[in-house]
């Protein structure tokens, strides 16, 4: 085998191992019948933009802000202008008023019943 043979086997093999290992990702929830883990990471907005942990949303339950990931109008904008469209918003919390635990405590407790009724465990508190 010649040297530039064995330079382009080399690369390819360093290429293949990378793409391999980058299509893992870490999930944020547990799965069905596990103990829930500890709190993920932070979200990635404006706010924390400057935190290197960034908060996975590819799980189904949002730890950080303790309502299921796909209903989750502090994570995703596309949801907080749909949230905001329809009236519903808290503008002092800066969140979904229908998600809002500072202005309705009750309602963390059916997002939780919600999350327990999936993993047989309480949630992770929300930040």
């Amino acid at each position: 085998m010649t040297y530039s043979t064995s330079l382009c086997t080399s690369g390819l093999a360093a290429m293949i191992a990378l793409l391999i290992g980058c299509g893992q990702r870490e999930s944020n929830s547990p799965s069905v019948g596990a103990a829930p883990a500890g709190k993920g990471g932070l979200v990635a907005n404006a706010d924390v933009a400057s935190t290197s942990k960034v908060h996975s949303h590819d799980g189904w339950w949002c730890d950080e802000h303790g309502v299921p990931e796909e209903v989750c109008g502090q994570c995703n904008p596309k949801l907080a202008a749909e949230f905001q469209k329809k009236g519903d918003w808290c503008k002092e919390h800066d969140r979904p008023d229908s998600q809002c635990f500072v202005c309705h405590p009750e309602l963390e407790a059916k997002f939780a019943a919600r999350y327990e009724a999936k993993f047989g465990a309480p949630p992770p508190k929300p930040e």
